[in-house]
């Protein structure tokens, strides 16, 4: 009996072309023969008969099992997926069972749950008319139901007036859905993106769904930037949806390796098809950058996962991937897996998605040479183009304005007054016919004075622009000229400042006083830091800052050349790399570091310097700034705080760290001495 039930429905699922699931896609792929079929039914005779049971009980039979109407209600809406092993077409011959015995026992509660699956398995089949009338009928003693059947019966005419293009119902559905408290927000913005709106609908959902969401959801963040990429992609802006695809990508594999949170079997259920959307979503976006080999795997890992899903979203997105793989395929020249994509017959398929196909279509027999193939599918989008037109036009005008306006929508006899007074109103623009052709008239003669006017305008505009580029041609000359201007000045006062040197060197030669020849090369050693400046600068592309690595590194050349009796084995280390200062805080920063290391080199290490060490740090973050100076010779004498008011050089530091702003600090370590301070 097992054996011949199987055949039995196989043969039907093949017969009727009806198939849910992963098993739908992958026979339709195989096109079986009428060989083919017979080989299956020998497999099915001489396979054992223990093979052909379940490893797991199905949910139809779990659901079968059940012993309350209630009990099989909450099995079929909680079941993760109930189509996995039984196809819908079971589902519905069970539930019409069940739903006949509950009429004859005259159990009202009952019936409203089997008619309520009963809507929910149209809906799921693609048949929506059938779905909303079922559901209408229970809609209208919704009063009496509990609240989560008033939730369900909703959700199924919402989900059934989107798939029908009924948007102004489904808007009367999503108020209704507030009115009762199952939500307190009418979202708008699924709607704005069936309407080709998806700027808008972005938007919207931004605003209204980011600030919901925590920043360590990781699962609720995946779903969100899903969202954007996928509108996104929908306006046609490919890269920016990549990014924001990946991202949610990214959240979602932080989800599913996070071993510190426990998942139930649903959420992980649902992470696995979200990870699929968004494969197929990026898959598509590859596409349309017209990246074929990488989006081919990332659209057949999406539609194995997809076809298993009971949802009708998931379906939609099933022909859509497969369309993109088709072009893919088509793009690559491989005709023989493109052909194979778009032979797939599926039940729910949109008139946008048949145009689609019949492009490819059209393509494909256009690239193999099939002109008259080619030509018949071309027609055929013509044909369907005209009448999608014809009947879309008015209606999705009307719902826009509906939906943006936000008003209240109207019953069926309001909008058979509405239709009333239109006609009333045409009738009365048939009589005003002259009246309106002088109006067109008018009009006219207003938009040839608009349109001469735009032409003066963009002449004026074509003018303007010319000035500006004249004048911005004499700018960038006075600033190249200002620039050449500012190099000649401090290569002067440079030279200028070398001259200043010489004489003190010349005055040095002359004197034999030995404090004097101290305080002359002491001088002769500002001089130095101070020309060091003006070189570094005019030597810069950018002349108000200087890099100030590569100059403490001169300063120290410069000092050890005055002292050549020592400091040259001193190890020196300069942490300043990518540190810029402008001249103002430069020039008082290089007088300080001249004194600090000209005192080292003197006194801080009177008997040898093979083991001394100067270490100089300069940081600058924003409007803060932090120096440091430390060597480690025999540091300061005890009395350095009474010869700090007769010391030149310390008195010389402090002024100049007063012009920072800031207050020297020294530190009298153990061995060595440290000197640091900060400025803005």
């Amino acid at each position: 009996m097992r054996r011949t039930f199987l055949f039995t429905e196989l043969s039907h699922k093949v017969l009727t072309g009806f198939w849910f699931g992963k098993e739908h896609y992958r026979l339709q792929k195989m096109k079986y023969s009428l060989k083919g079929l017979f080989a299956v039914f020998i497999i099915f005779s001489f396979f054992p008969l223990q093979s052909q049971e379940s490893e797991e009980e199905s949910v139809l039979q779990e659901f079968q099992n059940a012993q309350a109407a209630e009990e099989r209600f909450n099995i079929f809406f909680n079941s993760l997926d109930r189509y996995k092993i039984n196809s819908a077409y079971d589902w519905l011959d069970t539930v019409k069972i069940y739903l006949g015995n509950s009429q004859k026992t005259k159990d009202e509660s009952a019936s409203v749950h089997y008619k309520l699956m009963q809507a929910q398995i149209y809906n799921d089949l693609g048949d929506y008319d059938k779905s909303i009338v079922l559901a209408k009928e229970l809609y209208g003693g919704s009063d009496t139901l509990d609240i989560t059947s008033q939730r369900l019966i909703l959700d199924v005419l919402d989900d059934n007036y989107a798939k029908l293009q009924l948007y102004d119902k489904q808007i009367e559905i999503r108020k209704r859905k507030r009115e009762i408290g199952i939500s307190e927000n009418v979202a708008f913005y699924d709607i704005y993106s069936n309407l080709g709106l998806h700027r808008k609908a972005r938007n919207q959902y931004i605003m209204e769904v980011k600030p919901t969401i925590a920043d360590n959801d990781s699962y609720g963040l995946a779903k969100y930037h899903s969202k954007v990429g996928n509108y996104l992609r929908l306006d046609n802006s490919a890269p920016t949806a990549l990014s924001e695809l990946k991202k949610a990508k990214a959240y979602l594999d932080v989800f599913v390796n996070d071993i510190s949170k426990q998942k139930t079997e649903k959420e992980l259920f649902d992470a696995e098809f979200l990870k699929a959307e968004i494969e197929g979503n990026i898959g598509k976006c590859h596409v349309l950058l017209g990246e074929y080999d990488e989006a081919i795997p990332l659209l057949e890992n999406s539609i194995e996962l997809l076809t298993t899903s009971p949802k009708n979203s998931h379906q939609i997105e099933v022909v859509e991937n497969t369309l993109n793989l088709a072009d893919a395929n088509l793009q690559l020249e491989k005709f023989t897996d493109a052909k194979r994509n778009l032979d797939i017959e599926f039940e729910n398929i949109s008139t946008l998605q048949t145009i689609k196909r019949n492009s490819l279509l059209a393509s494909f027999y256009d690239k193999v040479e099939n002109y008259r193939n080619a030509a018949t599918f071309y027609r055929r989008n013509e044909r369907i183009k005209d009448s999608l037109n014809q009947k879309q036009s008015s209606l999705i005008k009307q719902q826009l304005v509906t939906i943006v306006a936000n008003e209240d929508l109207e019953n069926s006899q309001r909008l058979i007054d509405e239709q009333k007074r239109i006609n009333e109103q045409a009738r009365n623009e048939m009589k005003a016919k002259d009246e309106r052709i002088n109006f067109v008239f008018i009009s006219l003669i207003f938009t040839l004075l608009g349109f001469a006017g735009l032409v003066y305008a963009y002449l004026k505009s074509i003018k303007n622009q010319r000035l500006i580029a004249d004048q911005k041609h004499i700018i960038e000359n006075a600033l190249i000229e200002k620039d050449s201007l500012l190099k000649e000045i401090h290569h002067r006062v440079k030279n200028n400042l070398q001259m200043v040197s010489s004489l003190l060197s010349l005055q040095t030669k002359n004197t034999r006083s030995k404090s004097a020849i101290e305080a002359l090369e002491e001088g002769k050693s500002r001089v130095k830091a101070m020309a060091l400046i003006h070189q570094k600068l005019y030597q810069n592309d950018d002349l108000s800052v200087i890099e100030m690595q590569g100059y403490i590194e001169s300063l120290i050349n410069s000092v050890q050349s005055v002292y050549k009796k020592g400091g040259h084995n001193i190890s020196i280390t300069i942490d300043a790399e990518g540190t810029e200062l402008d001249i103002d805080r430069a020039i008082p920063f290089g007088l300080i570091l001249n004194e600090l290391v000209s005192n080292s080199f003197k006194y801080a290490f009177p008997e040898s310097d093979e083991n001394g060490k100067i270490y100089i740090h300069l940081r600058k973050n924003g409007n803060q700034g932090y120096f440091e100076y430390t060597d480690n010779g025999v540091g300061l004498p005890e009395d350095a705080d009474e010869r700090t008011n007769s010391s030149m050089g310390i008195r010389l530091m402090n002024r100049l760290v007063n012009q920072l702003q800031s207050k020297l600090n020294i530190d009298r370590a153990n061995e060595g001495v440290r000197f640091w301070f900060n400025f803005s």
